[in-house]
């Protein structure tokens, strides 16, 4: 082996036989989860980390090239990207359905209707929970993926993602599934701002006509969504009038799970 490869070996292994390269990158991601939700500028990251500021801005590149921290091109301070989020839903699915599963079961009872929980996967959004009161007909939603413009625990999503996710995500047309699907950006913008005010998300029949509901979001530390919580049945089981109410008992539940998780 050259001098030059033996170099190379040792610079990127560790004494225990880890990748030192790897090591050195999930030392910069836990310096940057640390700093949100304010982030911090690369050179504050490599001072932490024990770095030289040229590698560190190369493993911080790479990071963010793979969705895992994001850059804000403004201040230049380093944030966990959305390709956290969107594995540690992924990854903790059983956990979260575990935690969640009797909260699920009260707000079922204490409503009377469905109570679904809900995790980003891909481009939608996949109900991964649902208790259904028993004396009650209902469509079974478990599974089933859901497009984000659509629902109610879509847009609840949506309303406490940072811009640049939600241009992200709204970059293509959106399709219209009946007359009340906001296909209109703008208005759907709007909209958004509004469910962030409120706490809770609606949908009037939205992605089926007869269908209506509320949703709110579990946010982690940083304040963002990894989990949905939603409440819906027949439009005249859950008429718009009881929105306010559902909506409130939704964040509350939504709170819990996310205390159950902390």
């Amino acid at each position: 082996m050259s001098v030059e490869a033996a170099h190379d070996q040792d610079e990127h292994k560790s004494s225990a036989g880890r990748v030192q390269s790897v090591d050195r990158a999930v030392a910069l991601l836990n310096a940057v989860a640390a700093s949100s939700p304010e982030g911090r500028p690369a050179a504050e990251l490599a001072a932490d980390c024990g770095l030289n500021r040229a590698t560190a801005w190369r493993l911080l590149a790479t990071l963010e090239h793979h969705g895992l921290i994001e850059r804000d091109p403004v201040t230049n301070r380093y944030a966990i990207g959305f390709a956290i989020s969107r594995m540690a839903a992924t990854a903790g699915v059983d956990v979260l359905v575990r935690r969640a599963h009797d909260v699920l079961e009260r707000l079922s009872r204490k409503t009377g209707e469905t109570a679904n929980l809900a995790v980003v996967q891909r481009l939608g959004l996949t109900y991964v929970d649902e208790v259904v009161p028993p004396v009650v007909l209902s469509a079974r939603w478990l599974g089933r993926q859901v497009p984000i413009h659509a629902t109610s625990a879509g847009k609840a999503f949506l309303a406490w993602l940072p811009e640049d996710e939600v241009e992200a995500m709204l970059a293509s047309p959106l399709p219209e599934y009946t007359a009340t699907t906001r296909t209109d950006q703008d208005a759907l913008r709007s909209e958004l701002a509004e469910i962030r005010e409120q706490g809770y998300s609606v949908s009037v029949g939205e992605l089926e006509s007869q269908v209506y509901g509320v949703a709110a979001p579990v946010l982690d530390t940083s304040r963002r969504p990894f989990a949905i919580v939603s409440i819906w049945g027949p439009r005249d089981r859950v008429p718009e009038s009881r929105f306010a109410e559902l909506g409130a008992l939704a964040r509350d539940a939504a709170s819990e799970i996310a205390a159950a998780m902390a």
